[in-house]
C-alpha cells in the first residue's frame, strides 16, 4: 500500500512569543516493511531546520524561531509505501522459559526494553498480570496474542479521560484510555515478564480514511486523529514483531512507523518550549490518504 500523510500541527499563543525552541520526530522511517518516497516540512513562520538522529534510530528536525509571532504552524507532508512483514518459520513456537534464557543472553543489548522507564513503572499490579500471561511453559507466539487480546476485550477506547502523563495503574482502575495508555500498559506487563518491548509512534488508516479511499470492506481499525502508538516486541533470532493491542491485531500495511523509544517520551511528535507568553492552544490535525 501507498499512502501519503500530513500531520499538521498548530500552536496558536495567548500573547506574543518571543523565541520558540522545538523539535519534531514526524519522519516515516525507512526499513523492511515501509519506503519512504518523499517527505518535507514546512514551519510557518520559516525558519532553517537541522536534522539529526537519536539513540533511538530516530530522525529528529531541531529549529527555533527567533522573532516575535502569535502563532507556530508546523506540517510534515509524507510519501510511504508499505509491506508485509515476513518472520522466520518457528520464531514463535519456543517456550516462555527458553525465550527468557535467550532474552539473558542479549541483555545488555536489550536493557532498555526489558527495565522501567520514565513513563513506565513496574509494580505488584503489573507483576501479577505477567504471571498469569507469561507461564514458563506457555508458548511465546499465544501467550503474546492473548496478552494482546486482553488489553482489546478489557479496556475501553475512550479519548479524554487519560492525560499524557496517566499511569498504567490509573489505566487498570479506569478501565478506559487511548491508545497510548493501552501501549504502554502492555510494554509493561512484557518486561514484568521479561520480555524485552518498545514503544512506537505512527500512523493508522482508519476506517473513516480507508472509506474515502476505497469502497472495499476491511476489518475496522481504531485510532487517534493525531497520531497512533502500538508495541513492538522482541522475538528470539533479532526480529521485532509489533502488535497493536488498541485493534487487537498485529500492526500491518494499514500502519506506518514514524519513532521508537523505551515510551512516550521517546518518540513524542512534537516537543518544545517558548518565551514571552504564558498559556497556548494546541491543534493537530493527521490526514491518511492512500494513492
Amino acid at each position: 500500500m501507498r499512502f501519503r500523510i500530513s500531520h499538521r500541527t498548530h500552536y496558536r499563543y495567548a500573547g506574543t512569543a518571543s523565541e520558540s525552541f522545538m523539535e519534531a520526530r514526524l519522519t516515516p522511517v525507512d526499513d523492511a516493511t515501509q519506503r519512504r518516497h518523499d517527505r518535507k516540512l514546512i514551519t510557518q513562520p520559516s525558519c532553517n531546520v537541522h536534522p539529526y538522529t537519536d539513540y533511538f534510530g530516530n530522525t529528529v528536525e531541531t529549529f527555533s524561531i527567533i522573532q516575535r509571532h502569535e502563532e507556530l504552524l508546523l506540517e510534515s507532508v509524507s510519501d510511504v509505501e508499505t509491506f508485509p512483514l515476513t518472520l522466520p518459520d518457528g520464531v514463535f513456537d519456543i517456550s516462555i522459559s527458553e525465550a527468557r534464557q535467550i532474552y539473558r543472553s542479549e541483555r545488555l543489548k536489550l536493557f532498555e526494553f526489558l527495565m522501567p522507564s520514565p513513563a513506565i513503572a513496574l509494580s505488584s499490579e503489573i507483576n501479577a498480570l505477567a504471571n498469569e500471561f507469561f507461564k514458563p511453559q506457555d508458548v511465546l507466539g499465544p501467550a503474546l496474542l492473548r496478552l494482546n487480546a486482553w488489553i482489546k476485550e478489557t479496556f475501553r477506547y475512550q479519548p479524554g479521560l487519560t492525560r499524557i502523563d496517566s499511569t498504567s495503574l490509573e489505566l487498570l482502575k479506569l478501565k478506559a484510555g487511548v491508545c497510548q495508555d493501552f501501549a504502554q500498559l502492555m510494554i509493561a506487563i512484557l518486561r514484568s515478564a521479561e520480555i524485552p518491548a518498545r514503544y512506537v509512534t505512527g500512523y493508522i488508516e482508519t476506517e473513516t480514511q480507508r472509506k474515502a479511499s476505497e469502497a472495499n470492506r476491511a476489518p475496522r481499525l481504531i485510532g487517534a486523529s493525531e497520531s497512533h502508538a502500538w508495541v513492538e516486541v522482541y522475538l528470539p533470532g533479532g526480529a521485532w514483531w509489533p502488535l497493536d493491542p488498541t485493534n487487537d491485531c498485529v500492526a500491518g500495511e494499514r500502519h506506518v512507523k514514524v519513532a521508537m523509544g523505551r515510551d512516550y517520551r521517546d518518540s513524542s511528535p512534537t516537543f518544545g518550549v517558548f518565551k514571552g507568553t504564558h498559556t497556548q492552544n494546541l491543534s493537530v490535525a493527521v490526514l491518511m490518504q492512500r494513492i
